[in-house]
C-alpha cells in the first residue's frame, strides 16, 4: 500500500512540473474544443491587421523552453505571419507530448516561425528571440528542466547559418559564460497536439516563463501611409464630389439622420475619405448606435483622424477630421459600447465612401483585408 502511495505521489510531481501544469492536463483531456477561449492578457498582435503574400514567406525554428510562451511572444513580433508549437530534432518519429517529457526522445519543444522577410529580416527576428531566453543555461529555461527545454535555432536554408552565427556572436559579448544555444540544420519538426497550439490565447492564465515587455520597443510602421492619399485641389474636389459631399467635407455641414447612405449598411468592407481615398473606418468596428448616422467604435488606426474642439451651436463637442484630406467627418462621443472602449465616432455618410470587401484588392486596398 505504501509503495502504491509513493508511486502515485511521484507521478503527480512529474505531472505538475514545467509546462505540464494541472491546467494543461485539464485542457489536454478535453481537447481544443473543451478549452475555453478568453481575452488575451498579452500585448496586442501587430500582425493581425496585415495582409501577407504567402509565396514570399520564410521559415525558422526556435527552441526556448516551454513552447507556450515562446509561441505567444514570437507571434507578436512584427512581420510574423504564423507560429506553431511542435517537437524538433529528436530521435523518434511523431512523438507525443507525454513521450517528449518522459521518454528521453531527444526532441526540443520548438516553435515554427513563418515570417515576411520584407517586414522583419532573420537577423532581427533571431535577435528578438534571444531577448526572451538565457542562452547560457543548458537544458533549462524558467522553471523547466530537461533536454526538451534546451535552447536552439534550427534552419533549412544553409544561407541562414551565417546570419544566425552573427547574432550568436553578438549575444556572446553580453555574457561572461559561454552560450550553449545550439545552431543546427532542422532534421525534422512534428506539430504538437492541438491543445498546445495558441495555448496562452485559450488559457490566458496558463504557465508562461517569459516577459513580453520588450515587444513595446518594436518599430511597428503605420499600416496606412498618408502620403499615398494626397488632397486634390479645391477645383478638383468641386468637380469630383457631389454638392452634399463637398458641403460636408469642406464646409463642415451635417447631413440628416436616417436619410444618408450608410447609416444602416453593415456589409463587410472599409470606409475611406471621399475626398482623398485614405482608409478611415472598418465594417468590423461599425455598430448600430440608434443615432441615424454611421457609427464606429474606433478608426482603423488612431492616426488617420484628427480631433478638434468644436464650440458651434452653443455646444462643446470634439470634431473628427480626416488626416490626409482634412475633411470634416463628424464628431466623437463617449457614449459608445463600454466593452469596445466607450467611444462613438458619429460620421457623416457624405464624407466617406464604402469599399466592399470583394472590391478592396482591385481598388488598391488589398493590404487592409486582414482587418475585417
Amino acid at each position: 500500500m505504501k509503495m502504491k502511495w509513493l508511486i502515485g505521489l511521484l507521478f503527480l510531481v512529474v505531472l505538475l512540473a514545467g509546462c505540464s501544469s494541472l491546467q494543461s492536463l485539464t485542457t489536454n483531456s478535453t481537447g481544443a474544443e473543451g478549452a475555453s477561449a478568453s481575452t488575451s492578457n498579452f500585448p496586442e498582435n501587430p500582425n493581425e491587421k496585415l495582409a501577407f503574400d504567402t509565396d514570399k514567406l520564410e521559415d525558422i525554428w526556435l527552441a526556448g523552453g516551454c513552447f507556450w510562451g515562446v509561441e505567444a511572444y514570437m507571434a507578436r513580433v512584427y512581420g510574423v505571419y504564423d507560429v506553431t508549437s511542435g517537437y524538433a530534432n529528436g530521435d523518434t518519429e511523431n512523438p507525443t507530448y507525454e513521450e517528449v517529457t518522459r521518454k528521453n526522445t531527444g526532441h526540443a519543444e520548438t516553435v515554427h516561425v513563418r515570417y515576411d522577410p520584407e517586414r522583419v529580416d532573420l537577423e532581427k527576428l533571431v535577435s528578438q528571440y534571444f531577448i526572451i531566453i538565457d542562452p547560457t543555461l543548458l537544458n533549462q529555461q524558467g522553471n523547466d528542466r530537461g533536454e526538451q527545454y534546451r535552447t536552439g535555432v534550427y534552419y533549412e536554408n544553409e544561407a541562414d547559418r551565417a546570419v544566425i552565427d552573427k547574432v550568436v556572436a553578438n549575444e556572446a559579448k553580453k555574457y561572461d559564460k559561454p552560450i550553449v544555444t545550439e545552431v543546427e540544420p532542422l532534421k525534422h519538426y512534428y506539430l504538437a497536439e492541438e491543445y498546445h497550439q495558441d495555448y496562452l490565447e485559450k488559457n490566458p492564465d496558463g504557465y508562461c516563463h517569459i516577459e513580453f515587455d520588450s515587444l513595446e520597443d518594436q518599430d511597428v510602421p503605420a499600416l496606412i501611409d498618408p502620403a499615398k492619399y494626397p488632397k486634390p485641389s479645391d477645383e478638383v474636389l468641386k468637380e469630383k464630389l457631389t454638392e452634399a459631399q463637398y458641403n460636408v467635407t469642406q464646409k463642415n455641414d451635417t447631413e440628416t439622420a436616417y436619410s444618408n447612405e450608410y447609416w444602416d449598411n453593415y456589409e463587410p468592407g472599409i470606409y475611406v475619405d471621399v475626398a482623398t481615398g485614405e482608409p478611415l473606418f472598418s465594417s468590423a468596428d461599425k455598430y448600430d448606435s440608434k443615432c441615424g448616422w454611421p457609427s464606429f467604435t474606433k478608426p482603423i488606426e488612431p492616426g488617420v483622424v484628427t480631433e478638434h474642439k468644436d464650440t458651434t451651436f452653443n455646444m462643446v463637442r470634439i470634431e473628427v477630421r480626416s488626416r490626409a484630406g482634412d475633411s470634416h467627418l463628424g464628431h466623437v462621443f463617449e457614449d459608445g459600447p463600454k466593452d469596445k472602449g466607450g467611444l462613438r465616432y458619429c460620421i457623416n455618410s457624405a464624407s466617406i465612401l464604402f469599399i466592399p470587401q470583394a472590391e478592396m484588392e482591385e481598388a488598391g486596398y488589398g493590404y487592409l483585408e486582414g482587418i475585417l
